[in-house]
């Protein structure tokens, strides 16, 4: 094998290495690079051969990490991140951003009815950008992130955020009540909590953080509601609103104008929701993740390039 070759290896090695790394998973490296399980462990194993040392600790089908691959990754993961990066890099240098690819994930709902309009532009801008989308809903957003499954999220995110990530807001939304045309809600010149929690909910499930935000502020105020339906999906729930089996609270971005039901703001009662970007702490972003972000939030990066 000549220089290049073991380079090329070494290279494949390390990057064999730095997803079973982040995944603790054989299976999961051995699909992002378009490998099976099998070849994955022999390149990890040849590694561990080349350092004569021991990376990972293997128990039947589990790996988990040692302190020496806790060490190898903060020295390979910067190496193999800019290797693999550096056309991409490069063709940014001069304004070309048609190469490489891109990974965003985000929920069904923001996929829907946020980001069409933002990735249509960008595909019209960088057609070549090989963009991929991946559903997060029923997913853990920090396991995603960590896991290197994507470059970014596009989501929401408020609560017990751990130190390795960030969560970046860029859009907010009003809470609206909806309900069927010519509702009796809907004839009343105001409305207030109490009227809303006298009629039949049809809410997101329990597990969504929209049904426990709007669960907590029924409870702050210690009134009783009914949930008649739970459905997942905005578009089912204003169908069944449409259908008057009942009301629902819902985020304005799902709201075209176009369906048929009343629209009324609630957002007195009910705080704003966010969404935003997430994303691990101090992460390198792509050229092509970075233009895509822009678009999103042209100050995203304003203070990084101040501090230049």
């Amino acid at each position: 094998m000549n220089d290049k070759e073991l380079s090329q290896n070494f290279h494949k090695q390390l990057k064999a290495f730095c997803l079973t790394h982040e995944s603790c998973n054989l299976s999961a490296a051995g699909r992002k690079l378009g490998m099976s399980q099998p070849a994955i462990s022999l390149l990890i194993k040849s590694l561990e051969q080349r350092l004569q040392t021991t990376l990972f600790e293997r128990r039947g089908p589990k790996i988990s990490n040692t302190r020496n691959g806790n060490y190898l990754y903060k020295l390979a993961q910067p190496i193999v991140k800019a290797l693999d990066e550096l056309p991409a890099e490069f063709s940014a240098l001069h304004g070309n951003i048609n190469s490489g690819s891109l990974d965003i994930a985000a929920g069904e709902s923001t996929t829907l009815y946020i980001l069409p309009r933002y990735i249509q532009s960008f595909k019209q801008d960088y057609e070549q950008v090989n963009l991929r989308l991946h559903n997060s809903d029923g997913r853990d957003p920090v396991t995603m992130i960590r896991n290197g499954e994507t470059d970014f999220m596009i989501g929401a995110m408020h609560d017990n955020i751990p130190d390795d990530i960030t969560y970046t807001p860029v859009f907010s939304y009003r809470m609206m009540l909806i309900t069927a045309m010519n509702h009796e809600l809907s004839q009343q010149a105001t409305i207030e909590l109490d009227d809303i929690s006298r009629y039949p909910l049809i809410m997101p499930p329990r597990n969504r953080g929209t049904f426990q935000s709007i669960d907590r502020v029924f409870k702050d105020k210690q009134l009783e509601y009914y949930v008649a339906l739970e459905a997942s999906g905005w578009e089912i729930i204003k169908k069944y609103v449409s259908m008057d089996m009942g009301v629902s609270l819902v985020s304005e971005f799902c709201l075209t104008g176009e369906e048929d039901i009343t629209e009324m703001s609630v957002d007195q009662f009910f705080p704003s929701s966010s969404y935003g970007i997430i994303a691990r702490t101090g992460k390198i972003f792509s050229p092509a993740a970075r233009q895509f972000i822009q678009t999103l939030d042209k100050d995203f990066f304003a203070d990084e390039e101040n501090d230049d």
